[in-house]
Order: C-alpha cells, then structure tokens, then sequence
C-alpha cells in the first residue's frame, strides 16, 4: 500500500543559549501534543541535550523521522553552568543558527523557530551585534529587514531596534517611515492577508493634535502616509499610540507599525506575556521566536514554561501553510 505523504511542515528549532531556559522549554515542546500535530521538528542544538528517543540525524542527509522529530548535533561545551553568561554557550547558540539559516535559505526547512540567546554571551563569542535580528538579516544577505512583535491579534513592526531612543528619534523620517509601510504589507499579505489593514502610531501623545503637541506627524508622518496609499497600501492614521494598540489588539487593524521599540514591545509584552513573539519581516526565509529571553534567574530550576515556544511553533506552522493565524488553546 502507498504511504500518505505528511503534510505538516517541518521546522528548524534551534535550543538557544545552552545555560538558558531554551534547553527546557525546547524539551517540553517536544512532547507536546498539538506541536506534535502541526508540525515535524529538526532540533539544532549540543548533542548532549536531545532525549534518547530522538533520532540524531546529519544536516547534509535526511531530515525527517516517523516519530515527527529529529535532531542535528550542532556543537557545544562539555561542562558550562546553568543560568550563567558564558562565551563557550554563546558560540554553541551561533552554531545552532547558522546550521538553522543554512538549513532554511536552503529551503529544507519551511521555517526557523529560535529559542532565546544571550546578547552578551555572543559578544563573548565574538560575535558583536545588537541581536538576532542584525545577525540574522546579515548572515542571509537581506538588505531590507525589520523585527516584527506578534500577539494574538497584535502584529507590531519596529521602525528601529535597540538604540537609544533620542538616537531612535532620529530616524523618524517620511523615507524610513513609507519603506517600513511596504515592507509590512509585502509581509502581511505573504502570510495570507489579502487586503492588510494597517496603522501608523503616532509620536507625540494624542497623534500631536494637528500641531499642537508636536509637527512630526504633520511635516513627517502624513507624507508617508500618502506615499504609502498612492502605492496600494491600506494605511490608518498617524493614530494616537495610546489607543492604536488597544484597537489592534481587538482585531480592527491587521498591524501596526511602530515609531521605536518600547512604543512596540511595552503593549506586546502587556497584553499576551506568555504568547508574544518576534519575527523577522524582509528575510528570505520565516524566521519566528517567542518574546521572551534567557532567563537565566529559572534556569534548571523547572519552573521555565514553554508556552510561549510551543506558540511560536504553532504560529510558524500556520503561516507555512499558508494560514493567517494559528489556533491556540
């Protein structure tokens, strides 16, 4: 008899940072029966790490397993100390990326699921950049990139990343501000959105009120507003940020663009703490990763949850298949 061919995407999930939470949530989310259910899963991660009934494979040779999960020996220390920073688990987290990016580019994987690393720790590591978003778009060779926040029904697109926020501010400009509106609505509509509704936050409190707290969304935000329209783009506002992600959040906008990071993740994180999750918009490849960092204050102590892992996981295998949003109890 033939056999049925499995339709579940299979996905890359690198464990993080060794001496994090990453390890744990990674082997709880394995044994999860609706991660189980949407998806097949390549573990990239220390040898030492995979549990004994998951079958070790080679990235250069096949990938997949009946039992649903393999898992690639991706290099690691012998001996390191749990909820430390140290530069031995800081490259064992690089190595686990970039066998994960070559894996995606490659399209061998549908996506790239990431739990957390340590930004200091791969500074230890030689490797000095402000997170996985720079490595990432560098590694693929992306010119055009940005880390997105999503919860529930809130998808946030950063107009920057870590930077000081005057330094932040800067960067208000009609050019970034209109390039930031396309890329999110190539990226919306990639996922499944048809029409993508999309709102630009304000700078100033209450959307400067025409002018009278402020000339930035006047001079600034209303010319890329229009530039973006004039491209097809669906584009609300400038809107007041203290009440644009509320609306997000209930569902009336399919995303929001966001003027600096903290105006993105203080919402994000505020209204689904254990479900958010970054992705990053422009690469050639789905990249997704819970909210979340190291921990390292839990680590080895079993109290890590791996809810917002297990999200992730779901959320990347819905947009694989092409579906919008993903169905988590």
């Amino acid at each position: 008899m033939p056999t049925t061919r499995d339709l579940r995407p299979l996905l890359a999930l690198t464990v993080g940072d060794p001496a994090g939470v990453g390890p744990e949530t990674v082997l709880l989310a394995l044994g999860d029966a609706r991660v189980h259910e949407a998806c097949r899963l390549v573990v990239l991660g220390p040898g030492k790490l995979r549990p004994a009934d998951v079958p070790l494979v080679r990235a250069e040779g096949e990938l997949d397993s009946p039992r649903g999960a393999t898992w690639i020996d991706t290099g690691g220390p012998e001996q390191y100390e749990l909820g430390k920073v140290q530069a031995s688990c800081g490259r064992a987290a690089l190595d686990a990326l970039r066998a994960g990016v070559e894996l995606a580019r490659a399209k061998r994987v549908a996506a790239l699921v990431t739990a957390p690393v340590s930004k200091e720790a791969l500074h230890a590591a030689g490797e000095k950049v402000e997170g996985q978003t720079e490595l990432l778009g560098r590694w693929d060779g992306a010119t055009r990139f940005q880390m997105m926040a999503v919860a529930g029904k809130m998808r946030v697109l950063q107009l920057s990343r870590h930077l000081p926020l005057k330094a932040a501010l800067e960067l208000v400009t009609t050019e970034r501000v209109l390039d930031h509106l396309l890329l999110f609505d190539e990226t919306l509509r990639g996922w499944g959105f048809a029409k993508p509704v999309i709102a630009l936050a304000g700078l100033n409190p209450h959307a400067g009120e025409r002018g009278v707290l402020g000339r930035e969304e006047l001079d600034v935000l209303d010319p890329a507003v229009e530039a973006a329209r004039a491209r097809g783009v669906d584009v609300r506002g400038p809107l007041s940020p203290d009440t644009v992600f509320l609306q997000a959040s209930q569902g009336r906008f399919d995303g929001v663009l966001a003027l600096y990071h903290d105006q993105a993740f203080i919402p994000v994180k505020l209204h689904a703490p254990e479900q958010g999750l970054t992705v990053i918009a422009g690469l050639s490849f789905l990249r997704v990763s819970p909210a979340h960092g190291t921990a390292f204050d839990i680590a080895g102590k079993g109290l890590a949850s791996p809810r917002n892992l297990i999200v992730a996981l779901l959320q990347a295998a819905a947009w694989s298949s092409g579906k919008a949003i993903a169905v988590v109890d």
